[in-house]
């Protein structure tokens, strides 16, 4: 079962990956912060940080918040120099990978 918890673009901001807009601070954001703060989930930004050690470049494409099976996950997409989509899903409160799947190949 997929439930996102939050919006992307919220994520993105709170890991300040994208720089300020209008965007309304809703339940998703107060969640994600509570959950932050109760020591149940890694901060996207220290995950992505840890993501960058073992797979260097690509650009990031999504982040998602989501609950699956009884845990939470973070969903990240990036598309990688060779042009290729690649989602990795890790442990929100590990930060241990838990699926990767290559998506596409985007036309060049």
């Amino acid at each position: 079962m997929h439930r996102p918890v939050g919006l992307i673009a919220t994520l993105l901001l709170a890991a300040g990956l994208l720089a300020a807009g209008p965007l309304t601070a809703g339940r998703g954001h107060d969640e994600i912060r509570r959950l932050r703060g109760a020591g149940q989930i890694l901060s996207l930004e220290t995950l992505i940080a840890n993501h960058r050690i073992r797979h260097p470049g690509g650009q990031l494409l999504e982040a998602e918040l989501e609950f699956e099976h009884g845990h939470y996950v973070y969903d990240l997409k990036f598309l990688d120099d060779d042009g290729v989509v690649r989602e990795f899903e890790y442990d929100a409160r590990t930060g241990a990978l838990w699926h990767f799947e290559r998506e596409e190949h985007l036309e060049k």
